[in-house]
């Protein structure tokens, strides 16, 4: 294996950290859907943010308990996407991004 892609899901967002433990001591440069897991030592992330998905949900979940029908409410999809670099993981798995790439990212952790 030469890299790995890690999938937004609960199961793996309980293990998140020996993931990106692991994909560390293996040298395994690693994608993630959120950059909540690139602040903490994953490589790059391209995705949405667990923060803004959550205030969408308590958004809904707010309409319901102020008596909105289930039926009635829109069905929503994220529409922002950020592509998220931690340059000190890139550095520790001995990788140089390239320029243009770093330049492109909508938010490079140094």
């Amino acid at each position: 294996m030469d890299a790995l892609f890690v999938l937004a899901t609960t199961m793996l967002n309980h293990d998140r950290m020996q993931i990106i433990e692991r994909a560390a001591r293996y040298r395994l440069p690693a994608m993630y859907e959120w950059r909540e897991l690139v602040a903490v030592g994953g490589l790059m992330a391209y995705g949405s943010s667990v923060v803004a998905l959550s205030r969408r949900v308590v958004a809904q979940v707010d309409k319901l308990l102020k008596g909105a029908r289930l039926a009635d409410l829109p069905v929503e999809r994220q529409t922002q996407f950020a592509l998220v670099i931690n340059l000190k993981t890139a550095e520790a798995l001995g990788l140089t991004l390239p320029p243009l790439f770093l330049y492109q990212a909508d938010e490079v952790i140094r």
